[in-house]
């Protein structure tokens, strides 16, 4: 295979069986993150995965700076898995489908604003005493809204600072809602990125040849990008 300007053959091949298109530019970070195309995977996924096969072409076996693009859709994927997965897609925070008194959340809708991800919920409720199936009380439902900071912790994209900046005026309802919101929620959304680099390149051997391993990760710093979360982070990579 004829050499092109500043790759090699052997990171040629890498990218091959990683399903990405090799850069012409292949000796500069900043000008080759951009360059991939998705082969049979969920796009936002390989936005995820690329910057770690990239890291190939600037040296191996070291820390290098790497940016991550992680969509809105992912985030919002790794939510509802961990939370919204029940029956109806509902999370009980009082009771369950079977009780007469009862506090869901469902349908969560994700969105970016400014540096922060917004999380608006539908929320139904029913407060009061159970008396055989019935209960005795009030109905309420509300869309509560919450935005949460996203932070590295190691290797995992967390979500810190809860600002509850959308909630019904109802002291029974809140009592539930409000840890909620700005604990369990958050906690529910982290995103462990070097898992996901990890299971990627676990595949690189049956399909280039080479057996290419992610040793370290950290997570430095985070900012919102269009309808991305842009992931500033080092990565120490080995192909062998």
């Amino acid at each position: 295979m004829p050499e092109r300007e500043g790759v090699s053959p052997t990171i040629d091949s890498l990218y091959a069986g990683a399903g990405l298109r090799v850069p012409l530019s292949g000796t500069n970070w900043r000008h080759t993150r951009r360059w991939w195309e998705d082969r049979g995977m969920n796009p936002s996924f390989w936005r995820m995965v690329v910057g770690s096969v990239l890291l190939a072409t600037l040296g191996l076996g070291q820390c290098h700076a790497v940016e991550l693009r992680v969509s809105r859709d992912v985030l919002q994927r790794t939510l509802k898995q961990q939370l919204f997965s029940g029956p109806n897609g509902r999370y009980y925070l009082k009771g369950n489908a079977q009780t007469p008194c009862y506090v869901y959340a469902e349908d969560a809708q994700l969105s970016f604003a400014q540096d922060r991800v917004v999380v608006i919920l539908k929320t139904y409720a029913k407060l009061g005493k159970a008396f055989g199936s019935t209960c005795l009380g009030i109905s309420l439902s509300t869309n509560p809204q919450v935005s949460l900071a996203p932070v590295g912790e190691g290797e995992v994209i967390g979500f810190r600072d809860a600002r509850l900046d959308k909630i019904v005026d109802q002291k029974e309802l809140n009592f539930f809602l409000t840890p909620f919101l700005s604990r369990q929620l958050p906690s529910s959304m982290k995103v462990n990125a070097a898992d996901l680099l990890r299971k990627a390149l676990a595949g690189s051997t049956a399909s280039s040849g080479y057996k290419v391993t992610l040793d370290k990760f950290m997570v430095h710093s985070m900012h919102v990008q269009g309808d991305d979360l842009v992931v500033d982070a080092d990565g120490d990579i080995d192909v062998k």
